[in-house]
């Protein structure tokens, strides 16, 4: 066998999980169904999924960019305009579709949108036969072990920006090491995050890594439809407003004990509360009439009379006007173990942040709003109630939080520019003369 980035031991991994993608291919497309009918695909657009690409490829030079989610294409979409700017023919990636609503919205003229294929080895040759790009840019922690492998085998320039290697992703990586050292190796660059994130990156077979920072920081704040924002603030008549955002399982219920126990001395408070998944919305509505509150649902077109206690915020692309209607929010995630939110977005839209002890998704940006007394941490739901509960009524603390969050993000803008100048290299060949 030929020896490659993960050794021998590696390599022998790699085929075997390639082996496994063309068994499971078969079970894959039973399993996309399913997630279509829970709105989690796109039927008029599964081909995509299997590599059959629904656009011709343009002659010329092309450049393809991976985001997975919402989060990482906010991220990349400056970097991926400045991209197409310079004469490729920009290819843009997603897997899920809340990520595609986002770029077909933002996308520069003459782009290409395309849902990413599942990583079976058939699917991939497939998508890779018809765009044959001339640069791959995956963002963050895309790393799936098939495509890797065959964008290496055609000698195609790789490179993953806002590379990030989370504690929880390293310690997992680190269980099957041989064949991590087999996919990380595959890479030519990963332009990370932080200096953790490097470290990491390292330690798993990362062969060239640099730091160039957080992408998200040099984002534009989500938008918002500015009349739906007025419609709603109309509705919301001035009460003070509790936004638990990108709420998970087993949050719910805080969020619902902070709204009860603030609204005991008469405060008027009104809770938005948006769920990671918006599919949850009915479940959640049964959770907050089962504790004696009152509901409205986005999803549902309710309008927030001044009865409801609780919003469910169960719709897709609106955290943008959340965040505005918001005096104080609770970044989901994080009081559960599954990493955090992204907590730039609120400090961009000048929003007071709670969080709780489970940040690893984010951590460097989280220590640094918590070092600069940007950020309230929260642990448990004890303490998630006394911090809402002080702060709904302390406005001249929630501004302190705004000005030293703002003070904070600036400090760290910047890592577009320097993206930009470790991919030029790889940009040069492909720009228009």
């Amino acid at each position: 066998m030929k020896r490659g980035p993960g050794g021998l031991l590696g390599e022998a991994a790699l085929s075997l999980y390639g082996a496994a993608g063309r068994v499971g291919a078969p079970i894959a497309g039973a399993v996309l169904r399913w997630r279509e009918r829970g709105g989690k695909e796109d039927a008029i657009r599964r081909g995509e999924r299997f590599g059959i690409a629904s656009r011709l490829r343009p002659a010329g030079s092309l450049a393809w960019v991976h985001a997975a989610s919402v989060g990482e294409t906010n991220a990349a979409l400056p970097l991926a305009e400045r991209l197409a700017a310079r004469g490729p023919t920009l290819l843009f990636t997603t897997g899920t579709i809340t990520a595609a609503g986002v770029a077909s919205r933002r996308l520069v003229e003459g782009a290409i949108h395309q849902f990413v294929p599942i990583d079976t080895p058939a699917s991939v040759d497939r998508f890779l036969d018809h765009w044959r790009p001339d640069l791959v840019i995956f963002a963050e922690s895309e790393l799936w072990p098939t495509m890797l492998a065959a964008v290496h085998r055609r000698s195609l320039p790789l490179v993953v920006v806002n590379a990030r290697m989370s504690e929880r992703s390293f310690r997992a990586w680190q269980a099957f090491t041989p064949l991590a050292r087999a996919v990380l190796g595959r890479a030519g660059l990963y332009l990370a995050q932080s200096e953790g994130d490097a470290v990491r990156l390292r330690a798993l077979g990362a062969n060239r890594v640099l730091v160039t920072g957080n992408l998200k920081f040099d984002a534009p704040a989500p938008a918002a439809d500015e009349t739906a924002v007025s419609a709603l603030r109309q509705q919301i008549a001035g009460r003070p407003t509790f936004v638990a955002a990108s709420t998970h399982p087993g949050e719910v219920a805080a969020v619902i004990d902070a709204h009860r126990e603030v609204i005991r001395d008469g405060t008027r408070l009104l809770t938005i509360l948006a769920p990671r998944h918006p599919e949850r919305g009915d479940t959640i509505a049964a959770q907050i009439v089962g504790a004696g509150l009152s509901v409205a649902r986005r999803s549902g077109r309710d309008p927030i009379a001044e009865h409801v206690d609780v919003y469910v915020a169960d719709s897709i692309g609106e955290m943008g006007s959340w965040y505005r209607l918001a005096d104080l929010a609770l970044l989901g995630g994080s009081m559960v173990m599954h990493g955090g939110q992204n907590p730039i977005e609120a400090a961009q839209l000048m929003v007071p942040i709670l969080h709780g002890a489970h940040v690893d998704n984010f951590r460097d940006v989280y220590e640094s709003l918590d070092a600069a007394n940007a950020a309230v941490k929260v642990d448990g739901t004890a303490a998630l109630v006394a911090a809402v509960r002080r702060l709904i009524h302390d406005r001249s603390e929630r501004e302190r939080l705004v000005r030293n969050a703002s003070s904070c993000i600036t400090r760290f803008t910047g890592a577009l520019d320097r993206t930009l100048d470790a991919l030029e290299p790889h940009i040069t060949p492909i720009s228009r003369p």
